[in-house]
């Protein structure tokens, strides 16, 4: 018997593959829940740490606090430099991008720290890593007493950042830590559903990051913002892109119908940070009449800004190299991988989807 699925089911749209308590996403009303708490507050709230907690204390029953992890994750950064003789050698003559792959693949269990903490507390000190030696420079050794997003900057830069720097790293960090049944997320449970451990899992999860379609959008928002390059080429610029018929790079989302909610978070962040030299206004001008034009295009479904747009904006404007864009986001969703990784473990079973058989039958 032949099974003929809609487009939608073989993308398995509304298919769920998993019970959670880590996070919800509400596509129609544009809403998103982390642990419990609209991301919107939880930002404005929590630190990254805070939000880690949370995550994995859900997925493990634990009760850890936000110091607790705090403390984690300064000893997983520590334990991370000092191992980057052994890691870095694996990514030579790779970019950034790869080169975070190869080296978290060769990521290990550390003695007496939880395989979630050497995870995430080693994300930051490759990504410094790498950054730093793809303009000559050595790495940074992290500061295990300030704080995961405060360091992440630090061993970027080699610098003290501002306050409003480590603000603005946070806001991001807590809104991208989590987001559903997200690809990679998706990726990561899956592998964890054979009992593979949480290196495997979340190395998988980075692999599926690294596609153009998950986590590769936040760069061609500033390629699209260098190209209309002043206000006067706003409008002109959109029109004719629309006219030939390409899209407008950060709006639109596959779940989120209307306004993507982390867009206004990252926005207020963003807003924060206008002092640093960031061009708020040419930005805000450019999503302004996007959204019109999408609106006068699609009248029945506008396509409205979704997280990229204004993830862009923040890490350009904290000096984060567009080609370590990707791996800063696996820094924030490494949270959620290593939860969502042990949640499936502790309570699901082997995802095994079916497929539905299209080709030719034997006579």
């Amino acid at each position: 018997m032949n099974i003929h699925l809609t487009k939608s089911q073989i993308g398995l749209d509304g298919v769920p593959a998993a019970e959670t308590v880590l996070s919800h996403v509400d596509g129609e009303r544009g809403e998103l829940i982390i642990a419990g708490e609209h991301v919107g507050r939880l930002a404005a709230q929590s630190s990254f740490e805070g939000v880690t907690a949370r995550l994995w204390n859900g997925a493990s029953k634990t009760t850890l606090t936000e110091a607790n992890v705090r403390a984690s994750l300064g000893a997983g950064r520590e334990r991370a430099f000092a191992r980057l003789p052994e890691l870095l050698p694996a990514t030579n003559g790779m970019g950034v991008v790869d080169g975070f792959r190869a080296a978290v693949a060769g990521l290990r269990a550390e003695h007496g720290l939880a395989h979630e903490a050497t995870i995430v507390g080693a994300f930051p000190v490759i990504a410094g890593a790498l950054v730093r030696r793809a303009k000559g420079l050595e790495p940074i050794a992290p500061d295990p007493n300030v704080s995961h997003a405060a360091d992440t900057l630090r061993m970027l830069h080699g610098r003290v950042p501002a306050a409003r720097e480590v603000t603005a790293l946070d806001a991001y960090l807590v809104t991208a830590s989590d987001h559903g049944m997200n690809a990679s997320t998706f990726t990561a449970r899956v592998v964890a559903s054979t009992q593979a451990d949480l290196f495997a899992a979340v190395t998988a999860g980075y692999c599926a990051l690294t596609g153009p379609l998950h986590g590769g959008a936040p760069e061609p928002v500033l390629e699209m913002l260098d190209a209309i390059g002043s206000r006067e080429r706003i409008q002109p610029w959109v029109d004719a892109a629309l006219a030939r018929g390409e899209r407008m790079m950060g709006f639109g989302h596959r779940v989120y119908r209307v306004r993507d909610p982390r867009a206004d978070v990252l926005k207020t962040a963003v807003e924060a940070l206008a002092s640093n030299g960031t061009d708020l206004p040419f930005a805000g001008e450019v999503e302004a009449y996007i959204r019109s034009a999408l609106r006068k295009k699609n009248p029945d479904r506008p396509l409205e800004t979704n997280v990229e747009f204004f993830t862009a904006i923040l890490l350009d404007a904290l000096a984060i190299p567009r080609q370590a864009f990707t791996p800063i986001f696996a820094v924030a969703r490494s949270a959620g991988w290593t939860a969502h990784a042990r949640e499936q473990q502790r309570t699901g079973r082997l995802i095994r989807p079916s497929s539905s058989y299209v080709g030719a039958m034997p006579e």
